[in-house]
This record gives C-alpha cells, sequence and structure tokens, in this order.
C-alpha cells in the first residue's frame, strides 16, 4: 500500500504599504487610474481583523498546526495577531515586507534589506526565528534564494518547476526548495475563476486520490487567505478538509516539518546548481 500524502495548511496573512490596495479584489469593474480603491482596503483589512483570529480558532479545535506566512508590516500593525500565532503553536514563515513589494522588481540591496527587516521583525515579535520564505506573490527575484540561504532562511517556497522537495545549491550555501501547490488555493480559485468556496473540498479529494497513486506522495498544500477564504464558508471547507485527511490516515504538519524530513531522509542529492 502505498505512503498517505502529508497534509500542510498554509494561512497567507498580508498587508499593503500604506494607502496601497490589493492589486485583485472581488470587483470586477476597474476604477480609473489613480483613484484609491477604497473596497479592495476595506476586503484586505477582513484579515488582521477578523480573519486571522477566526482560522487560529478552528486550528485549535481540530489541533492543527499550521505555517502562517506573515507580511512583516503587521509586526508593526497587528502585533498581538503576530504573537497569538507562535503562541498557538503554529510556524511564522516571513512573506516579504508588504504584499507590493515584489522581490523580482527590488534591486537586490534593497530585496537583502527587506529579506533581513521581516526576519528580525518577526523574531522580535513572534518570538520564532523564521526557517521558511514565500515572497510576495509567489514572485522571486533572480537572486531570491540565495539570499535566503545567506541570511540563514532553510526553506524556500517560490517553487513551482517540481512537487517534491529538493536542495537548491546558491552562491549563498544550499537552501531547501518545498514547492508550493496552487491547486487548493482560495484566491485563484474564488475570486480569479469564480468558483465556490465548497470547491475547495472536493479539488483536495481530487488532488489526495492523485497523491494516493505515487510512490512519493509528497506534501497537498490547502491554502487559504486571511483576507480571502478565512471567512465562514472558507473555515467551514477547511474543516471538511482536516477532517477528510485524517479519515484517509495523513499526518498534517507544518512546512517547516516537511523540510526536516526530506532533510534527515538523506535526499539532499537531488540538488539543482545556481542559475
Amino acid at each position: 500500500m502505498n505512503p498517505q500524502p502529508t497534509l500542510v495548511v498554509n494561512i497567507m496573512y498580508e498587508r499593503w504599504d500604506p494607502s496601497v490596495a490589493p492589486g485583485l479584489g472581488p470587483m470586477g469593474n476597474p476604477l480609473p487610474g489613480g483613484v484609491l480603491d477604497h473596497q479592495a482596503l476595506g476586503w484586505a483589512d477582513y484579515g488582521w481583523r477578523t480573519g486571522v483570529w477566526e482560522v487560529l480558532d478552528v486550528l485549535e479545535g481540530h489541533g492543527v498546526s499550521a505555517t502562517f506566512y506573515v507580511s512583516g508590516l503587521l509586526t508593526e500593525t497587528a502585533p498581538d495577531s503576530v504573537v497569538a500565532i507562535t503562541e498557538g503553536g503554529h510556524e511564522l514563515a516571513a512573506h516579504g515586507w508588504a504584499q507590493n513589494r515584489i522581490p523580482a522588481v527590488l534591486q537586490r540591496e534593497e530585496h537583502e534589506k527587506e529579506v533581513r527587516q521581516c526576519r528580525q521583525a518577526l523574531e522580535e515579535i513572534g518570538r520564532q526565528r523564521p526557517r521558511g520564505w514565500v515572497s510576495p506573490r509567489c514572485t522571486p527575484g533572480q537572486d531570491t534564494a540565495e539570499i535566503l540561504a545567506r541570511a540563514g532562511y532553510t526553506w524556500f517556497g517560490d517553487v513551482f518547476d517540481t512537487d517534491l522537495p529538493y536542495t537548491l545549491q546558491t552562491a549563498g550555501g544550499a537552501v531547501t526548495a518545498l514547492p508550493f501547490g496552487l491547486e487548493v488555493n482560495d484566491l485563484p480559485m474564488t475570486v480569479r475563476y469564480g468558483r465556490p468556496m465548497s470547491d475547495m473540498v472536493s479539488s483536495f479529494a481530487h488532488v489526495a486520490r492523485a497523491h494516493a497513486r505515487r510512490r512519493r506522495p509528497g506534501h497537498i498544500d490547502v491554502t487559504l487567505h486571511a483576507h480571502v477564504g478565512c471567512r465562514p464558508p472558507g473555515l467551514l471547507a477547511l474543516s471538511e478538509i482536516i477532517d477528510a485527511a485524517r479519515e484517509a490516515g495523513m499526518d498534517v504538519a507544518t512546512r517547516a516539518t516537511v523540510a526536516d524530513r526530506f532533510l534527515a531522509a538523506g535526499e539532499g542529492g537531488a540538488s539543482q546548481a545556481p542559475t
């Protein structure tokens, strides 16, 4: 019998710079150029005002530890929530300083500064040193993996060229490349494609069946954004997914645990040189 995949619950906990609205929102008609979208601002603020607290309650009820990807800016604007994440037994991962600051458009020196700033702020407020990183928009710059390795991060999630972990060799050292699955992700599913949140459950079931057929099933990412899916329908979907995973005998683990298992298994030989 093939081993079961591991379920990883990801919570994207995001904020944008002051007076910057998300570029993607629930309203389809764009505003004229230069007009600040206050609807999108309010939609995004649900994350720190309500969503993060609701999902923490759900995770506690299930006894599940998740990986929270936290914008560094939230250590200044909502520090109590960052403390609550680590006190709840969850993993803190860095997610850039603000979601409008994408590494692909930053100069290297600026990117290096933000990588350090995020880590220092999250460690100071959350009392947990983040080991992992996913860039805003999951879009790294050319040197992101190297910068992370030099800064002491152990895993890097802006990875879409495979669905199993591998060791990424950079000029700054090695870092574990942990692919980020998008098949069960609330943002593209509901905002981009207009599907109901309940489809998260059926999508998870389909992905789980596909993984169970493989010799090395890997991990399944189930991702909610605090301002998108951490509303009642999304939280119900998450609860149903956790229940289904446990019924199937799946383990539920954080990304740091998946990275540790990969390294402990001695599978780091599947390496990729820097490009």
